[in-house]
């Protein structure tokens, strides 16, 4: 103390000022006054000068302060602090004297991140709330110093009013005047229409990139099980030769042929639909094969003894599901440093050949289902999937229409709790199938069972996020580019004084 404590190169002086600023922003305005009393630098230096300090004391302040204001996992921090300093104390050992000091700041800064996380829970009501008008300031602001041109957006939706502005009145009733803009945004998820996005999407990009990929793994699942049905709807397997011939000479057949040996037709109706439990781009090990993974992925076999109509439906039923379920397995194997069109060219061999091993084929024909798969999967010109692209599309804006509704009522708040918790989670509803009765109706049944579960394919959570997005940024961006003249925008904006 002689040689160190009337300097300024001593430390403990400044650590323990610093101690205090730091717990007074951590306490209430009230406790303060207790905090100069308990915490007194400059009487705590002259007790060390004088070799009257009690450490043991002070560790058993700090800890009574830190315990009454920090939350509960902290409690065992703080009296690893307390013991350390106080048999630093007695045991006159600086390295424990030194470790507990370090303790206490350690403490005080988780305190200040769980006082940080408070602050920032109690806020986020309020800054969801706002962030409509802030955008809307901000980019108002970019547009007047120059920095945001509006006229390509205003160009891109006066086009795309010409081009959707006939919209049928379900839609009109749905969207309002979102219509236009719903409907453009709609399609620029469709992997067939790779329209750039306009300046005002800009912060949205990635998410639309992101439902673009979603919407391509779904159409393409999709056509590896309806090409599955096909064969499998053949009553022998002399006729997979003559399918592939037909896929082979006029791939529009498959489109109008569908279920014609059994006397049906595909049924492109729109059931209700599920999320994307099934995570479809989740990312997966670049270093797993999806070849590598078909020894797990076996179908199910089938009796030996002749099955009863409902076994046979219930086997059906079974099998495709099973093949689905592979199918994504496959898909969620693959690396995900691709472009999901890369991704799809890389495993389509993977994918016929996990087909064919749920089906009875001869060997032989492997290599020829494989060209022919690859004929439709991600071929943006295949009649198959446009076909099932526009099924898809359908049934988004059919979801949409439904969210729209809900969503164009709802406070910034209301709107952020449904998009991001208010999402259906029931995937052991998945394959539960119908309940009608099999013996009218054992194949349409099964048939319709299989694919509604299938086809829902994230339709729902799709549906979520795009209206989500959807609603606001028209709620910022439609008086201010779309609807109104960012002139006049401007000019109640000065008129406001505080717009900006």
């Amino acid at each position: 103390m002689s040689r160190y404590g009337n300097g300024e190169e001593w430390c403990l002086p400044l650590l323990l000022k610093s101690v205090k600023e730091i717990i007074q922003t951590l306490v209430p305005s009230k406790d303060r006054v207790y905090l100069d009393e308990g915490l007194n630098v400059d009487l705590i230096m002259q007790q060390f000068s004088r070799g009257m300090a009690d450490l043991e004391k002070l560790a058993s302040w700090l800890s009574g302060v830190l315990k009454s204001h920090c939350a509960p996992m902290r409690d065992e921090w703080v009296d690893e602090m307390y013991n350390q300093l106080t048999n630093g104390n007695r045991n006159n050992d600086m390295e424990l004297l030194v470790a507990g000091m370090r303790n206490l700041l350690s403490v005080l800064e988780a305190m200040k991140l769980d006082v940080a996380n408070h602050q920032i829970r109690c806020l986020r009501p309020i800054l969801i709330e706002d962030t409509v008008h802030f955008e809307q300031r901000f980019f108002l602001k970019k547009i007047r110093d120059g920095k945001l041109d509006p006229m390509p957006a205003r160009d891109w939706y006066s086009e795309m009013t010409l081009r959707y502005g006939d919209l049928p009145s379900t839609s009109s009733h749905a969207f309002g005047e979102m219509g236009v803009f719903v409907e453009a945004l709609s399609r620029m998820v469709l992997p067939s229409h790779p329209e750039q996005f306009p300046d005002t999407l800009i912060f949205d990009e990635e998410r639309l990139l992101k439902l673009r990929s979603d919407m391509l793994d779904t159409i393409n699942l999709e056509v590896c099980m309806r090409l599955y049905e096909e064969y499998e709807n053949s009553t022998s397997n002399s006729q997979f030769s003559t399918f592939l011939h037909r896929l082979s000479a006029d791939p529009s057949d498959f489109l109008s042929s569908g279920l014609e040996e059994d006397g049906q037709e595909f049924n492109f109706s729109a059931p209700r639909s599920r999320p994307s439990s099934l995570v479809l781009s989740v990312s997966g090990s670049a270093h797993s094969s999806p070849r590598s993974s078909l020894v797990m992925l076996t179908p199910s076999r089938t009796p030996s003894r002749t099955p009863s109509p409902a076994n046979r439906a219930e086997n059906r039923r079974s099998k495709a599901r099973d093949l689905y379920n592979s199918l994504v397995a496959l898909l969620q194997s693959s690396p995900n440093n691709m472009e999901p069109q890369q991704r799809w060219r890389e495993m389509k061999d993977s994918l016929a050949l996990q087909i064919f091993r749920f089906t009875h084929a001869p060997t032989e024909a492997l290599m020829q289902f494989e060209e022919k798969l690859s004929l439709h999967i991600s071929q943006h010109r295949s009649p198959l999937f446009r076909e099932v692209e526009r099924h898809f599309h359908r049934r988004l804006l059919t979801e949409l229409q439904q969210r729209m509704k809900e969503f164009k009522g709802l406070t910034g708040v209301g709107l952020f709790s449904v998009a991001t918790g208010g999402r259906l989670h029931g995937p052991g509803r998945t394959w539960d199938g119908s309940r009608d009765s099999l013996q009218d109706r054992e194949r349409n049944t099964s048939e319709s069972s299989v694919r509604e579960a299938r086809e829902e394919g994230g339709v729902e959570d799709m549906a979520t996020r795009l209206g989500h997005l959807a609603t606001l940024h028209w709620r910022v961006w439609a008086q201010l580019v779309y609807l109104r003249d960012v002139d006049t925008e401007m000019t109640n904006s000065d008129e406001g004084a505080g717009y900006v």
